[in-house]
């Protein structure tokens, strides 16, 4: 009742009025706090500096959001797939959260419009996006409450800028398009997986690690050791879970060189 009254006021008034704005055309209602939004916009490489000597800037609210936004989609998964198991799940929020999928709802919401920003042409420009959506979101969560947070990511969000049906139709062998892209790139690569629990457990763990030129690249967890090796395929080059782009390839190698050096 008092947001719809006051919503025309703070959009056309005030000092703040740009802010009402933009959080209103991109996330439908006008915040309590506006101090939250305004500091969710701010990336680290811009970050103010108080009295103190301090530095303020999103880190903590994305380090919040992250994980709110985690808990919303295992709660949407949870529920639209009531009969799929833990790993299923898990591959599917893992595509939803991914630092590509976030960067690509950011720009998609015009987020990336109004974040404060003074790194410019490196790997990290590239996040900037996404971690300003996680903290947005960081922000909304302390403004607004769990429950809005959650009925808008799921109804809003997910809703208009998230194919479930794509990306289940997406490729999620990680571990063949890894092997795949070491023969192109004349790499080795070998898979060692260790079984715990003993022969007597009803729930087994596998854990698997993935040596590329002999270096340990990534590891991975799983109830059988194919579930271990893909999820172990699939953290080298998890910010782009689907497939192996120029981007992904080109951070491989550059952490394994920073790990072989």
């Amino acid at each position: 009742m008092f947001d719809f009254i006051l919503r025309p006021f703070r959009r056309r008034f005030g000092s703040d009025k740009s802010f009402y704005v933009a959080i209103d055309d991109m996330f439908g209602f006008i915040p309590h706090n506006i101090e939250l939004y305004k500091l969710a916009l701010i990336h680290k490489s811009a970050s103010v500096e108080l009295e103190d000597g301090s530095h303020i800037n999103n880190e903590r609210l994305e380090f919040l959001g992250d994980a709110v936004i985690e808990s919303v989609t295992s709660d949407f998964l949870f529920i639209e797939f009531p009969d799929s198991d833990e790993g299923f799940m898990t591959q599917l929020r893992s595509k939803i959260v991914s630092r590509q999928s976030l960067n690509r709802i950011a720009s998609e919401i015009g987020l990336d419009k109004h974040v404060i920003s003074n790194a410019a042409g490196n790997a990290t420009q590239k996040h900037i996006y996404g971690d300003a959506f996680e903290a947005m979101m960081g922000a909304i969560y302390l403004d607004q409450g769990y429950d809005f947070v959650n009925r808008l990511l799921i109804n809003n969000i997910f809703a208009r800028y998230i194919s479930v049906e794509e990306m289940l139709q997406s490729e999620t062998d990680f571990k063949s398009r890894l092997i795949e892209w070491c023969q192109k790139n004349h790499y080795s690569i070998e898979f060692r997986t260790t079984h715990e629990g003993g022969g007597h457990s009803s729930h087994p763990t596998f854990h698997s690690t993935v040596y590329i030129g002999g270096i340990a690249a990534g590891h991975g967890t799983g109830d059988s050791k194919k579930q271990a090796e893909q999820s172990a395929a699939f953290s080298v080059s998890q910010d782009s879970p689907m497939t192996l782009t120029d981007e992904s390839s080109a951070r491989i190698l550059d952490t394994y060189d920073r790990i072989a050096n």
